[in-house]
């Protein structure tokens, strides 16, 4: 597993992450807190948002400035489409232990995955796992579906990027002072080459931070055979949700469709039943 070592500059994580400790907000319905602990004395605080243990789940890795109880009211536009929402953390931030390093993001990364496919198993969960990243998250949602694929049925990225030190450049990282090449950064575009998992990208046309060019990379670079592009007319880096409105979601959960084969009209008409007869 590469070390990430040059990555874990000072400098560069004053830029990449943005921790922010908070304490545990009270439960939406449905939701459930998980705490996983990834070494001694470091627990980190996910929360699982649940529509039906026979719904899709998706494992969501969330932004550098976001914490896991940011999503408690777009998590109901997940459920509302029949999805689980399974938020997790990062070292630093809400109320998981410790400080984010790169290394311990890809490594912390691994173990929630482990983890939360055994614990989804032990909930007698029977819907398929997909992983989704945002932003920084979508480093561990590709580095996921690069090295442990076998646990997942697709992935879903949103405002994703292939190369880095165009982004360190745009974050402020000064980078004359550091030797660093691409091989040595976060690898998104290298590994998802290696992803043959389904895989869904969502870009903002606007985006200034992570320009909508870097999704088509990634498009161009992936492995997979089924791959679909979503870019968002009028959407910058943080109004993805906010412009697409239920289309955003409506798109995720026709590509899980779609990936699983539930997508033909019975199917369709099944689930709607269902979801009628679990609100009334």
């Amino acid at each position: 597993m590469q070390q990430y070592t040059k990555l874990d500059h000072p400098e560069i994580l004053s830029k990449i992450f943005y921790p922010r400790k908070a304490p545990k907000t009270p439960l939406p319905k449905g939701a459930i807190d998980r705490d996983f602990e990834v070494e001694a004395g470091i627990e980190l605080g996910c929360r699982y948002y649940m529509h039906d243990l026979s719904s899709p789940s998706i494992l969501y890795f969330h932004g550098n400035g976001e914490i896991v109880c940011d999503h408690d009211d777009i998590a109901l536009e997940y459920t509302n489409v029949g999805c689980n929402l399974l938020v997790m953390s990062y070292r630093g931030y809400g109320w998981s232990d410790g400080s984010p390093t790169v290394a311990s993001l890809f490594k912390d990364a691994g173990i929630l995955l482990k983890e939360v496919a055994a614990q989804l198993k032990e909930m007698n969960a029977t819907g398929p796992l997909f992983v989704m990243g945002r932003s920084l998250g979508s480093a561990c949602a590709i580095d996921l579906a690069f090295r442990y694929g076998e646990f997942l049925k697709g992935m879903i990225i949103e405002s994703g990027f292939a190369d880095s030190l165009p982004l360190l450049r745009h974050l402020g990282v000064n980078l004359s002072k550091i030797e660093l090449t691409e091989e040595e950064c976060f690898g998104n575009k290298r590994k998802i080459a290696g992803v043959i998992l389904p895989t869904l990208l969502l870009h903002g046309a606007r985006d200034q931070l992570i320009p909508p060019s870097e999704s088509e990379k990634l498009q161009a670079d992936s492995g997979a055979r089924n791959k679909q592009f979503f870019l968002i007319p009028g959407a910058d880096h943080n109004t993805v949700i906010s412009v697409a409105g239920l289309q955003y979601f409506q798109t995720i959960r026709n590509f899980i469709d779609t990936v699983t084969g539930e997508s033909s009209w019975r199917n369709i008409r099944r689930r709607q039943k269902k979801d009628v007869e679990s609100k009334s």
